[in-house]
């Protein structure tokens, strides 16, 4: 892309121009968080219970004596060899978060169907510290149209992100994030989901590289993105940098 080089009284102008939209974004974003508190809520009836690594624990137990939850529908299946490398970098912002979020009266949680010890391991490369527990034992993935099963992708459509989509966008596994209430008496509350890029906003580095010159600098989406440890051992940094 190329870019008019101008003298600074013109960038300023031109500068000033885009605060006023970046103002208005922000905005549109404050009324959007507004409108998604207000959203109303669903009561979860159903008893799941999740492979953990302090063995079984229900939904309930999950929350960690907190009033709110945020599961992370992280693309693992159980014969899948390592996570999705998105997911994957979702995952790498949310340790910093923990201690915030917890003080905050919310526990965040990763779940996938993959077997507790493929979890495991893959944590354990990965050098993460959040919890992330298996719904290899129950129907909870599916129940969030997160995954899907041999004979769904045969029909042609799966029903993800609130609608219809063609099996080709589709695989058995897909991200999303669901967030839950408990209250008083126990009873538990599904609040809110989002899939697709709707959980783009959790990952700094996208947020960083939007002020970059280059910004993200891809061809299609996240498409630079590789498992951190999967990177060129030798960084590009600049000559004054280095």
């Amino acid at each position: 892309m190329e870019h008019a080089v101008v003298s600074p009284k013109e960038w300023l102008a031109a500068r000033q121009a885009l605060l006023v939209k970046e103002k208005e974004a922000t905005r549109a974003r404050d009324r959007l968080r507004s409108e998604r508190l207000a959203l109303p809520w669903v009561r979860i009836d159903r008893d799941y219970v999740f492979v953990t690594p302090a063995g079984p624990k229900s939904l309930s137990e999950l929350f960690d004596g907190r009033s709110q939850l945020i599961i992370y529908h992280f693309m693992l299946g159980p014969d899948w060899e390592a996570g999705c490398p998105g997911c994957s970098f979702l995952a790498d912002h949310l340790d910093g978060t923990l201690p915030h979020l917890n003080h905050h009266d919310v526990t965040l949680v990763a779940v996938s169907r993959a077997p507790m010890d493929k979890i495991a391991a893959y944590k354990a490369r990965m050098g993460w510290k959040f919890p992330w527990v298996s719904s290899s034992a129950n129907s909870f993935n599916q129940d969030f149209h997160v995954s899907f099963d041999k004979e769904e992708l045969k029909n042609g459509t799966v029903f993800y992100n609130f609608t219809d989509i063609p099996v080709d966008r589709a695989h058995d596994e897909l991200p999303g994030l669901s967030a839950f209430y408990k209250d008083d008496s126990g009873q538990i509350f599904h609040t809110y989901s989002n899939y697709a890029r709707g959980g783009e906003e959790m990952i700094g580095t996208l947020m960083i590289l939007d002020f970059a010159p280059k910004g993200r600098n891809e061809d299609s989406t996240m498409d630079f993105v590789r498992r951190h440890d999967e990177y060129e051992d030798a960084p590009k940094a600049a000559a004054c940098c280095a």
